[in-house]
C-alpha cells in the first residue's frame, strides 16, 4: 500500500488538529462529543437513581475452545479467534496479527482497581503462536495495556512490528518496543513477515484518546484495513461512533471480514458520539458493502457502560435479521471461539 490514498477521499475525512495541536474530529457532528466532569457526575447520579442491570451469573457467558494454527495457518485461509473486548488473533494467509492486545485482568492504569474481566481471556497468553504484527487502534485502557505490552515485548522482541495511528512510538519505546510504524488516516505501509507481505492502511474512526488528564487527544485514533499480496482484505474498525465515513472505507474492500464494535453504548446521551450501538454497527456494515463476515466485538468482557453485558449480542442478531441479511455472514463469537474462512472462494457480496 502506498502512502497516497487510492481513492478520492473527501477532505472532511482527513485527520485534523486544533490550535493547541490536539487531534479533533474534522466532520460535523449532530451533538457536541466533548464530555466533562459535569457529564460524568450526571451519569453517576442517573445510575444511583435508576440502577443498572446486574452482571450475568457465573457460567452465563459461555466460552469456546480456540482452534488456532501453530506456528502458522494455511496460505488459503483466514482464522480469527476472539480473545475478548477488541483483542483478536487474526491469522491471515500465514501472517499472525493481534489487535488491541489486552491480557490483564483489569482495564485500568493500576492492577488493583478498575473494570475487571467478566471471563478470562479466550486464549491464554502462553498459547499464542508466533505473532508478526500488532494493530493498535487507540490508547484507552481496554485497548492498550502496559502489562501486556511488556509481555509481548519480552516474548517476541524485534520479531514483532507495531502499527499505530500517529503519536504512539514514544510511549511504546518506554517498554523497549523499537519496531513501530505510525500512520495518519488513509496512509499505508507494507510489513514483511515470515508469512508474507502485509499491507496495512489506517482509516478514520469517530472516537478520541486519553490516558491521563494531561494527554487528551494528543494521539490519533482509528481503524485498519489489512491486505495480503493476493488482495485478501480484513477491516478492523477499532472503537467508533457511527459516522458518515463507512462507504469511503468500503471502497478499500471487498473485505473477507469486518470486525465491528457492538457494545459500550449506554447511556446513549453520553456514549453515542464514541460508541455505536448494535443497530448502528449493522448499518455501518451495509455501508461498507455487505461483503464477507460481520464480526462482533467490544462487549461482554469489561463492564464499562450501563447496558446488560449480554444485550449487545442479542440486539445485533435482531438488527441483522430485521435487515434481512444472510445469517451465515453474521458472527458474534464466544470468548475463545475461532472462525476459519476459506480464501479459495470469492468474497461474498450482496447484490443490489
Amino acid at each position: 500500500m502506498s502512502d497516497a490514498p487510492p481513492i478520492d477521499v473527501p477532505a472532511v475525512l482527513r485527520s485534523a488538529r486544533d490550535s493547541r495541536g490536539r487531534f479533533v474530529l474534522p466532520w460535523p457532528l449532530a451533538e457536541d462529543p466533548q464530555r466533562g466532569l459535569l457529564d460524568m457526575l450526571r451519569w453517576q447520579r442517573d445510575r444511583m437513581r435508576t440502577g443498572i442491570a446486574p452482571n450475568p451469573p457465573e457460567g452465563a457467558i459461555v466460552m469456546a475452545e480456540p482452534d488456532i494454527a501453530a506456528p502458522r495457518n494455511d496460505p488459503d485461509e483466514l482464522r480469527m479467534t476472539w480473545i475478548g473486548q477488541a483483542t483478536f488473533l487474526i491469522q491471515l494467509a500465514g501472517i499472525s496479527i493481534l489487535t488491541d492486545p489486552v491480557w490483564s485482568r483489569r482495564a485500568s492504569p493500576v492492577g488493583w482497581a478498575g473494570p475487571s474481566r467478566l471471563v478470562p481471556p479466550g486464549l491464554g497468553f502462553d498459547s499464542l503462536p508466533p505473532v508478526d504484527v500488532v494493530l493498535l487502534s487507540h490508547d484507552h485502557y481496554d485497548h492498550l495495556d502496559s502489562r501486556t505490552v511488556r509481555r509481548l515485548q519480552a516474548r517476541f522482541e524485534t520479531d514483532l512490528t507495531w502499527v499505530t495511528p500517529l503519536g504512539y512510538a514514544g510511549w511504546l519505546r518506554r517498554f523497549g518496543v523499537q519496531r513501530v510504524i505510525e500512520l495518519d488516516w488513509w496512509q499505508g505501509t507494507q510489513v514483511s513477515t515470515p508469512g508474507g507481505e502485509l499491507g496495512i492502511r489506517a482509516v478514520p474512526a469517530q472516537h478520541w484518546t486519553k490516558r491521563s488528564p494531561f494527554n487528551e487527544r494528543t494521539r490519533l485514533w482509528g481503524g485498519f484495513v489489512m491486505e495480503t499480496d493476493r488482495h485478501e482484505r480484513v477491516y478492523f474498525c477499532g472503537d467508533t461512533g457511527y459516522f458518515d465515513g463507512f462507504s469511503s472505507i468500503g471502497r478499500l474492500g471487498p473485505f473477507r471480514a469486518s470486525i465491528m464494535p457492538i457494545g459500550a453504548y449506554d447511556p446513549r446521551w453520553f456514549m453515542k458520539p464514541a460508541h455505536m450501538n448494535p443497530e448502528e454497527a449493522v448499518r455501518a456494515y451495509t455501508e461498507l458493502g455487505e461483503g464477507g463476515l460481520f464480526v462482533g466485538m467490544h462487549h461482554a468482557t469489561f463492564r464499562l457502560t450501563d447496558e446488560a453485558p449480554l444485550e449487545p449480542a442479542a440486539r445485533t442478531r435482531a438488527a441483522w435479521s430485521e435487515r434481512g441479511l444472510p445469517p451465515e455472514r453474521l458472527w458474534v463469537p464466544r470468548h475463545g471461539e475461532t472462525r476459519t474462512v476459506s480464501l479459495r472462494d470469492d468474497v461474498p457480496a450482496v447484490s443490489g
